[in-house]
């Protein structure tokens, strides 16, 4: 029974470490995109950020004749492009007629708004 007391404290310290480093690698396993769906509650549209750059796509769904539907997305344009790097974000609003989102820097609190015109993601200048 003492061995397994001496013995203990090492198990511990090595449990410790492992969990330790797997905290700290868990951002790293994180995906680098985030996802939300527009307000607009008549709308089957999702944007995807990435959050490291603040480029801003969207997707969304259209029916086919004939056929099971398409997905049709919307690349970065005007503004929605990637930006200074950081941490960002979407958000989207509670207004269920808005079809755009809102781009959040969380380290620097600015923000923009971003939506879908023509055939491109356009997002606004960021501010704050």
């Amino acid at each position: 029974m003492s061995k397994f007391i001496a013995i203990r404290p090492g198990v511990t310290r090595l449990g410790l470490a492992a969990g330790l480093s797997l905290a700290c690698a868990l951002p790293a396993l994180a995906g680098p995109f985030e996802f939300a769906p527009a307000p607009q509650t008549d709308l089957n549209r999702v944007y995807r950020i990435d959050k490291a750059t603040g480029e801003v796509g969207a997707c969304q769904f259209q029916l086919k004749e004939g056929g099971v539907g398409v997905t049709v997305c919307f690349p970065a344009g005007e503004g929605a492009g990637p930006q200074a790097p950081s941490d960002y974000g979407l958000m989207p609003s509670r207004h269920e007629r808005e079809g755009g989102i809102f781009r959040v820097n969380i380290r620097t609190g600015e923000m923009s708004i971003c939506y879908v015109f023509d055939d491109k993601t356009v997002c606004t200048p960021q501010t704050k």
